[in-house]
């Protein structure tokens, strides 16, 4: 339909979770079954389409979906025609060569020759291109990290998060190829109906986004410590400063990066600042 906006999204796991989150707190309101696989918002012009993670690029390059949430590693692999609208910063995890733990590792000339086993072989050729490296690529699709250990295959090239599934099965990361985070994925043919609701889609996402990072701090200030205390409190713009009804003092506003927090809190209270109130953000509008 011309008036619906088509998203596709994971079926399940971490990225659905995280997307589901995300379009969530844009204030889209999807009715959510684990028996559909298709889900219409009630309140704004999107269709969600649940899908599987490696079917997301095609299917927005096809124009079976208008745009999808889709690891950028999936996307990279898959080379279907779609462009990035915005990278969602969340699912992060990088795509990486990992050996049997005892092998002495001096370079990426280690590969040659070997036998490499992984789900990504296209990511893996332009790599081994790049580094005029030959070897063998084994696809596996499934649990890549065992095929050391069997006989399989010398080594791996495999998605890493925190790298404890290598050491269990005896393994070290020796290169790290490419880093991936979830991408919004479309396509790029859109009608402007279309790239209309999707630019609205990103605003309120980046709205929701910009929030995260950001805390809302209400405090009380001596009025002689006033210039000392705003210079720590850049705020968007500039602090908001009210005077209070005892005389001499004053209520200031602002808005802080979060890992900025402590070190300025220790700030303030150093310059005098008292009655400090620290309040989570829900969305920020530009």
């Amino acid at each position: 339909m011309e008036g619906l906006l088509k998203i596709a999204v994971q079926t399940k796991g971490r990225l659905n979770e995280d997307s589901i989150r995300l379009i969530d707190e844009a204030g889209i309101k999807l009715p959510l079954s684990s028996r559909k696989l298709i889900s219409t918002a009630t309140n704004f012009p999107m269709e969600a389409l649940f899908l599987r993670d490696d079917d997301i690029p095609q299917a927005v390059a096809m124009g079976v979906a208008d745009i999808g949430v889709v690891g950028e590693n999936e996307m990279l692999e898959k080379k279907e025609n779609v462009v990035v609208a915005k990278r969602l910063g969340f699912s992060k995890c990088r795509l990486s060569l990992a050996i049997p733990k005892d092998d002495v590792y001096n370079g990426v000339e280690y590969f040659n020759g070997k036998k490499i086993a992984t789900s990504y072989p296209e990511i893996l050729k332009g790599f081994f291109t790049e580094k005029n490296i030959t070897a063998e690529i084994h696809v596996i699709n499934g649990s890549v990290e065992i095929a050391p250990g069997i006989g399989l295959a010398d080594a791996i090239f495999d998605i890493v998060s925190s790298g404890s599934t290598l050491v269990s099965n005896r393994l070290k990361e020796v290169e790290v190829v490419i880093k991936s985070e979830a991408v919004l994925i479309a396509n790029p043919n859109l009608s402007e109906a279309k790239q209309n609701i999707l630019n609205e889609l990103i605003f309120r996402m980046e709205s929701v986004q910009r929030a995260e990072k950001k805390k809302y701090i209400l405090l009380n200030a001596p009025n002689d410590k006033l210039a000392e205390i705003e210079s720590y409190l850049p705020g968007m713009k500039s602090p908001t400063v009210m005077p209070l009804a005892e005389e001499g003092w004053s209520s200031v506003h602002s808005v802080i990066d979060e890992k900025d927090f402590w070190e300025i809190i220790g700030k303030l209270k150093s310059a005098g600042a008292t009655g400090i109130l620290v309040i989570p953000i829900e969305k920020m509008i530009f």
